[in-house]
């Protein structure tokens, strides 16, 4: 028997607010809305009341049907992946998601121009309430922050020695697997994020790598920080060795790594600024692998 939310009500709105890697960010909705309780995920990340927030999503019991013009969908490379499709209306950005290639719809994001501003309809339904919710985060945060030095990194984050070690790579191919295989090698070695951290170049010449409320399958959701030692890109094979990339080499990893609207001149330019920071500062390997332990020595050998 399906769940659904109660008719959303504009008069016990509730607003809170959050800092991801610096940025602030409000998020309203009704204050009885079940939604608050499942996106607990969020509590680490929650701040007083902000002014300078860079955007602010509002979730609302309906959305109108407007003019809107194709212009990208993201088809997923396996059946059970994420389906986005994005529009260009009058008043800005439309995004349409899904859980997967078989599903339907299940939100419709509307946004500024500039991200800045947006309003989130779901269906009722709580399957598919958090992946909505944080589709939609995910999407504000990436695409407004696109031109401040910050990357939003589909990637597999360890902590140890108080460096950040970050694993790159296509789903599938052992991000987490690596990250594990650290764990259980290197005693004192930490999870920092599984799937979506956060890395910003500063004008200091820093790169750091935050945690994020974004995961993925990983339930790792940690208001914590490090300098980025290295970032490794995985690729399976017979045997373990890594070797250093060019820088060339290592901007095209994390271009392939990063999220954003990458046909969007100023968010194109935006992202491009912060890849050529983080692979210019920042040792690049890759490292050929097996799924064992001496991987992890193999790789730790190569970066430290």
């Amino acid at each position: 028997m399906q769940k659904y939310f109660p008719l959303l009500s504009i008069f016990d709105a509730m607003t809170k607010y959050y800092q991801v890697a610096l940025h602030r960010f409000a998020l309203s909705m009704p204050s009885s809305s079940p939604l608050w309780m499942m996106a607990s995920q969020y509590n680490p990340f929650e701040i007083p009341e902000a002014e300078d927030v860079i955007f602010s999503l509002e979730i609302v019991p309906e959305y109108k049907e407007v003019e809107k013009e194709p212009v990208y969908t993201e088809p997923p490379s396996e059946p059970d992946q994420t389906r986005i499709e994005i529009y260009k209306i009058a008043s800005g950005w439309r995004f349409e998601a899904a859980p997967s290639a078989r599903s339907r719809r299940c939100c419709v994001l509307d946004t500024t121009e500039d991200f800045s501003k947006a309003t989130l309809w779901m269906e009722p339904e709580r399957r598919t309430a958090l992946f909505s919710l944080n589709n939609a985060l995910m999407v504000l945060y990436a695409f407004r922050t696109a031109g401040m030095g910050t990357l939003e990194m589909h990637s597999s984050v360890v902590m140890r020695d108080g460096k950040a070690y970050m694993f790159l790579g296509k789903s599938g191919t052992g991000k987490s697997t690596h990250s594990r295989q650290w764990l259980e090698t290197f005693p004192g070695t930490e999870l920092l994020n599984d799937d979506n951290p956060i890395l910003r170049v500063f004008p200091d010449g820093s790169v750091i790598v935050y945690g994020s409320p974004w995961s993925g399958k990983t339930p790792c959701y940690r208001n914590l920080s490090a300098p980025v030692g290295a970032i490794v890109r995985i690729r399976q094979c017979p045997e373990n060795k890594a070797e250093r990339m060019s820088v060339v080499q290592a901007y095209a990893s994390l271009y392939s790594s990063c999220s954003g609207l990458k046909f969007h001149k100023e968010m194109a330019d935006g992202l491009h600024a912060a890849l050529e920071a983080a692979a210019t500062r920042v040792p690049c390997f890759v490292l050929d692998c097996r799924p064992d332990h001496e991987a992890a020595e193999v790789c730790y050998q190569a970066v430290k």
